[in-house]
């Protein structure tokens, strides 16, 4: 069988004199027009991949908004290319910090309207991209921000451990999965990490915490032994992350993951469904991205991603 090329990229936009605006590149090798995007290397996520190629091609330091799709077509070595594509708003700030000079890959970058990039556009798949983000515009909900379910690593077994089960730790493949999710949390563009005060959810966050430069807020409402007891308060917790409508991670236990998705839908005015529970229902150092409406989250749950860590 022969092997795919996978890569990742966005459908990269701003506001310009109100109107929205895409960036297309102009490529000097191929001498075509396209999305910016490039090949995944080796040992990282497809979100990781996006942000870096992204700042690679453009200077543009971006963070990742709603998964717009996945594009596939063949290559002429006969295998096939499959390119993963999310939305991501590039402030003022993004572009006045950009590096970008012309160089032997990117010959020019030019912010287009959406009716322009799609006469553009040399490939037919980047156009179904495009129009993907289009109904995203049209829908106003194309800026965005997350919350972030987590679950903690692997934790050492309760029946080998002597002490609360609060305090159990993780086990050394827990601690691999709290470091090799980094990046791929970051590309989201985390502003806010909460965890349960279990041992084994504030040691999982606290690498995202330390390479975020971010506080790690501590708290029973999310729980798993305050949850058991009756005592939990996610509704409290979600509320507040949803009111502030800044990309947060909410870093709890198996059995309270359910509750916090639920929480979600019921804060945004979200039907309930079967993919509530897929959402919930993670391995070890996994995670589910859901994406909302920064202008209107009460507009429901516009899309959600599931992550897992590489150990």
């Amino acid at each position: 069988m022969t092997t795919a090329v996978y890569a990742a990229g966005a459908v990269c936009w701003r506001r310009i004199d109100g109107k929205v605006h895409i960036l297309v590149i102009h490529r000097t090798k191929y001498a075509d027009v396209t999305l910016p995007k490039g090949k995944v290397d080796p040992g990282e996520s497809l979100p990781q991949t996006a942000v870096r190629e992204i700042l690679e091609e453009t200077g543009l330091a971006v963070v990742l908004g709603v998964p717009l799709g996945i594009s596939r077509y063949p290559l002429t070595s006969g295998r096939e290319k499959i390119v993963h594509y999310w939305s991501a708003e590039v402030h003022d700030g993004a572009v006045h910090s950009s590096t970008f000079v012309p160089n032997g890959e990117v010959a020019a970058l030019e912010w287009v309207t959406p009716r322009k990039a799609r006469t553009y556009l040399t490939h037919p798949p980047d156009v179904e991209i495009l129009d993907t983000f289009a109904k995203l515009l049209e829908e106003g909900v194309s800026s965005t921000f997350a919350i972030i379910a987590l679950r903690h690593g692997k934790a050492l077994q309760a029946s080998a451990w002597a002490g609360t089960d609060s305090s159990r730790p993780l086990t050394a493949r827990g601690v691999e999965q709290a470091t090799s999710i980094v990046p791929t949390l970051q590309a989201f563009g985390v502003r806010r990490i909460v965890s349960s005060t279990a041992v084994r959810c504030v040691t999982t966050a606290a690498p995202l915490a330390a390479a975020s430069g971010l506080d790690l807020r501590k708290t029973d409402l999310i729980s798993q032994n305050a949850w058991e007891r009756g005592e939990a308060d996610v509704r409290k917790v979600v509320g507040k992350r949803v009111k502030s409508r800044k990309t947060a991670v909410l870093c709890s236990h198996g059995p309270v993951l359910p509750e916090i998705l639920r929480e979600i839908a019921l804060a945004t005015g979200s039907l309930s469904g079967s993919y509530l529970s897929s959402a919930a229902d993670l391995a070890t150092g996994a995670f589910s991205v859901v994406h909302l409406s920064a202008t209107n989250p009460s507009s429901g749950i516009i899309s959600i991603e599931t992550h897992e860590p590489r150990a």
